[in-house]
């Protein structure tokens, strides 16, 4: 055949040598297929992974992944949560018991858990950050909790709770909800001057000077056992009385009622502050998020710090399918709808 191809043109030869050549070449396409077939999904999306300074963006080998864009969270435990601390979910697809549609852009979606969230935090006491993990109800992470009283029940003894910006596994947090507790600050137990009434043998210009000088030593050991006070309890995490907080703090997690669960500032990034408390009165001045002043009863608490997850609200979906896993359907504009 060669020979006869010779006789021809030149060109008709290196055509014949070429698709020769090119029939012992592998395809591509069956190449890249033999290396994937055993990856599992999330292999070969961590292959495709471009990780940012905050945020993880991928390779656009697909338009469903050109605009996905997450948050950078290496320390949130991959596992599954704890069994005892969650209750099935079951989905309505925003309608109520008549079955009318009440909540529009409702269903469908992944099967979730819901995890029970300890909001009143009423247990004392130390308790250790076991892990910080995802939510899938919520935008907050939220943190595990193990209670290190041996008095505690079997179900108390783990609790999650709301994770607070920078509360990392191994780290602990304490609950002063019931008040500081006796001998948290050993050595700056309250003094009483009676015992200098009770010496007759001073003289009244003696006594009074040695009330003053026992009066400035007990205002000098006020303020020291403030502030050290304040340097061992607002600690992120930690959960205080309104009035034991100094103003300016950052605080989330705020209840209404003194004995009531946290009601307020629990979404991820979010923060409230206190502006003020009443001298001799029974409020506090708090600023929430949205700029709102609200006064709160003084025996109210709130936990300190700022809610973890503050970089959800620039995360991006990239497509419509992702909205749907979380069970979000579409929203249509009322003017692009059929009148009749």
């Amino acid at each position: 055949m060669l020979f006869a191809v010779r006789g021809s043109s030149s060109a008709l030869l290196r055509t014949c040598l070429l698709a020769r050549a090119s029939s012992q070449l592998p395809q591509q396409r069956g190449y890249a297929t033999s290396i994937w077939k055993n990856a599992k999904p999330s292999e070969v999306t961590a292959a495709l992974a471009r990780s940012q300074d905050l945020y993880k963006t991928y390779k656009p080998v697909s338009p469903g992944i050109r605009h996905l864009k997450r948050p950078l969270s290496p320390h949130l435990y991959e596992g599954r949560p704890l069994r005892q601390l969650t209750f099935a979910r079951r989905k309505n697809g925003g309608r109520n018991h008549h079955g009318v549609i009440t909540v529009r852009h409702r269903g469908g979606g992944h099967r979730q858990r819901i995890r029970a969230i300890d909001y009143k935090r009423e247990a004392p006491g130390i308790h250790d950050v076991v892990r910080i993990e995802y939510d899938p109800n919520r935008s907050a992470h939220i943190a595990l909790l193990y209670n290190r009283d041996p008095k505690a029940t079997a179900t108390a003894k783990w609790s999650y709770i709301i994770a607070t910006e920078g509360l990392r596994a191994g780290d602990h947090v304490q609950s002063f909800k019931q008040g500081i507790p006796e001998g948290f600050l050993p050595g700056f137990e309250k003094k009483s001057s009676t015992v200098l009434e009770e010496d007759h043998s001073l003289s009244k210009e003696e006594l009074e000077r040695e009330r003053a000088s026992a009066k400035a030593a007990e205002a000098s050991n006020q303020s020291l056992a403030l502030g050290l006070l304040r340097s061992l309890t607002l600690k992120p995490g930690n959960v205080l009385p309104l009035h034991l907080i100094p103003s300016g703090t950052v605080i989330n997690t705020i209840s209404l009622r003194p004995d009531g669960p946290g009601i307020l500032v629990r979404s991820a990034g979010t923060y409230g502050q206190i502006i003020a408390h009443e001298e001799g009165g029974r409020y506090s001045q708090v600023r929430l998020q949205s700029g709102e002043v609200r006064k709160i009863l003084r025996d109210c608490c709130a936990t300190i710090g700022k809610v973890s997850n503050s970089l959800w609200k620039n995360r991006n979906l990239g497509k419509a399918g992702r909205s749907r896993w979380l069970g979000i359907r579409p929203s249509v504009r009322g003017v692009a709808m059929n009148a009749k």
